[in-house]
């Protein structure tokens, strides 16, 4: 608590904290989840607790074990602990872009420098928040957040925001944003989110091996897949987007385009969906207006998640020696880690090493 306070304080002295209100209930949101907490081990012990909660405790204690013992995360006292915030999000985050450009607004904000979102811990303060970002002309999105990191200010607890979607919502989310405090580089949201995405799936992989759990771990992977064929429609939808917004066209007919390439895209899904016997895991991120700041909502956690990945195996699977080298790319400016990691794109290290002598 005492950290909140000095944290609170210094932000309303250090030049550019100019939103008070927006840090007043950032605070006040995080003071209430703080004083929310009790030990894990108290709630598991309390008679009170309901049998069910008490063995996704349980279980959440074993991934926390894993996720140090194993992935070699931080060993703290994050995720050690719980809280019931009785509602289904943790925050609420707002995205913006500008109307015809799929660059993400960003944010500035003390001690954690810049990012692609604005948080809140009441949606109706987001919606307000997004309503005005609409006024001024920006494409908007607002999406619940099950938890966040508070990069090893605080010890972040287990929320029944994202225990209530079971055992492997848990563990992904524990190895994704222990992750985070391992490794953070101010004012680069989607080199953070793409490196936390890839030990979260590295995380998942090893987890499920352990637990000898084959379909599990074929479930798993199938999802994976699915999701990479989500992301590919979104790749492919920005492809075409950003050729209209560069366009000379005049703003009535990109507009028209715009349109026609996501109704384009809700379509691609709606056959997509077909080929999966009927899978409707992404028909909520569908069933609403397709624009640049949703669009963009996806990407910021995959954009470098393919050179993540063939850094890792770059490292022969070492987790603890793919953290320094992508602690190495934190250290580096923004230009020089997009650039460093281009060179680990597949389709850049393909154009680069020699054809097979025939």
């Amino acid at each position: 608590m005492l950290r909140l306070i000095v944290a609170t304080t210094l932000c309303l002295l250090v030049a550019g904290c100019t939103n008070i209100a927006y840090y007043a209930q950032a605070v006040g949101g995080q003071m209430r989840l703080m004083a929310g907490t009790r030990p894990i081990s108290e709630v598991v012990n309390d008679t009170a607790t309901e049998p069910g909660l008490r063995q996704q405790l349980e279980q959440a204690i074993a991934i926390r074990e894993f996720a140090s013992r194993e992935l070699a995360l931080p060993n703290n006292g994050s995720y050690r602990s719980y809280a019931d915030l009785e509602r289904p999000y943790v925050v609420w985050n707002v995205f913006a872009a500008p109307e015809f450009s799929l660059e993400p607004q960003q944010w500035c904000m003390v001690f954690i420098g810049c990012v692609n979102y604005r948080g809140y811990y009441d949606k109706y303060d987001a919606d307000l928040y997004a309503g005005e970002l609409r006024q001024a002309g920006a494409d908007t999105y607002v999406g619940g957040v099950s938890a966040y990191s508070t990069l090893g200010y605080f010890n972040d607890p287990v929320l029944n925001t994202f225990l209530r979607f079971g055992d492997h919502e848990v563990a992904r989310i524990i190895f994704h944003e222990l992750a985070h405090q391992l490794v953070y580089a101010e004012g680069d949201s989607a080199f953070n989110e793409s490196f936390a995405t890839v030990v979260e799936n590295e995380g998942m992989h090893r987890w499920l091996n352990k637990l000898a759990a084959p379909e599990k771990l074929r479930d798993f992977e199938k999802q994976q897949e699915r999701k990479a064929q989500f992301h590919r429609l979104v790749a492919d939808c920005r492809d075409k987007l950003r050729v209209i917004y560069v366009s000379s066209l005049a703003p009535d007919a990109k507009r028209h385009a715009k349109t026609e390439v996501t109704a384009e895209l809700k379509q691609n899904y709606t056959d997509l969906k077909a080929s999966w016997g009927g899978y409707g895991g992404y028909d909520q991120w569908f069933n609403q207006p397709i624009n640049n700041a949703v669009l963009g909502s996806v990407t910021l956690y995959t954009q470098w998640v393919p050179a993540f990945q063939a850094l890792l195996e770059e490292e022969g699977g070492s987790l603890p020696r793919f953290y320094l080298r992508v602690a190495a790319l934190a250290r580096l400016t923004k230009t020089e880690r997009s650039a460093a990691l281009n060179q680990f794109l597949p389709s850049r290290k393909a154009a680069t090493e020699p054809s097979p002598a025939t």
